[in-house]
């Protein structure tokens, strides 16, 4: 079960950082990505660590200003978002998967679990 954390209102410019706690299973065997989805809108990719090795991938639409990373003693990925624009506003979900190749990583299809998905609204 993962569970994600941290979302909330924050003006354009703010910062926020997204929790996903994972309990039955472990993060530190498993790639794990966040995704958003807007209204009306598919879910996206957004960020993504690999299993192993921890590298990381974004989309060209959060580099440079969003940092993926992990806590193993915790069982637990981050989500730091910095700069934030009212077109970053979605429900974020995180993802994980034991079996994710880095060619899949950035597809939602390849993550067979999922947490509830936590709202981040950007306000301008």
């Amino acid at each position: 079960q993962l569970v994600e954390s941290g979302g909330g209102l924050v003006q354009a410019g703010g910062s926020l950082r997204l929790s996903c706690a994972a309990s039955g299973l472990s993060f530190s065997n498993s790639a794990v990505g966040w995704f958003r989805q807007a209204p009306g809108k598919e879910r996206e990719f957004v960020a993504a660590i690999s299993r192993s090795i921890d590298t990381t991938y974004y989309a060209d639409s959060v580099k440079g200003r969003f940092a993926i990373s992990r806590d193993n003693a915790k069982n637990t990925v981050y989500l730091q978002m910095n700069s934030l624009k009212p077109e970053d506003t979605a429900v974020y979900y995180c993802g994980a998967s034991s079996f994710v190749t880095s060619s899949a990583i950035r597809l939602r299809y390849a993550y067979n679990h999922w947490g509830q998905g936590t709202q981040v609204t950007v306000s301008s």
